[in-house]
């Protein structure tokens, strides 16, 4: 028998496991399954944060929507034309005469 191939059963029996210098196969075994836990941590808490970063990304979508049409309502209710309207339906009329600019001046103290 070679070694390659015996160095194969011992793989498939597990006697490399239970054999005298088991220990050191031992440790490399609990090293490669800690090695495999942590990847497989790592790897949940990104998909975690990539469902994070979509749900966030979809809600400022929905609040920016929300802001442009507040204010494309907000400037329809600025027209002048609208305001004009609603004082009409509340029995105000606009003025004839247009406004005047009062001017204070402040007084100096002596």
């Amino acid at each position: 028998m070679g070694l390659m191939k015996k160095s194969i059963y011992s793989i498939l029996k597990g006697t490399f496991l239970v054999s005298d210098d088991a220990f050191k196969n031992w440790k490399w075994i609990i090293f490669i399954s800690v090695l495999a836990i942590i990847m497989i941590a790592s790897s949940h808490s990104a998909d975690k944060k990539v469902h994070e970063i979509k749900r966030l990304t979809n809600e400022v979508k929905e609040m920016r929507s929300a802001f442009v049409d507040g204010r494309s309502k907000l400037m329809n209710l600025k027209l002048e034309s609208v305001v004009t309207d609603k004082m009409n339906k509340k029995g105000l009329e606009s003025s004839e005469v247009p406004p005047k600019k009062i001017k204070v001046k402040p007084q100096l103290k002596n």
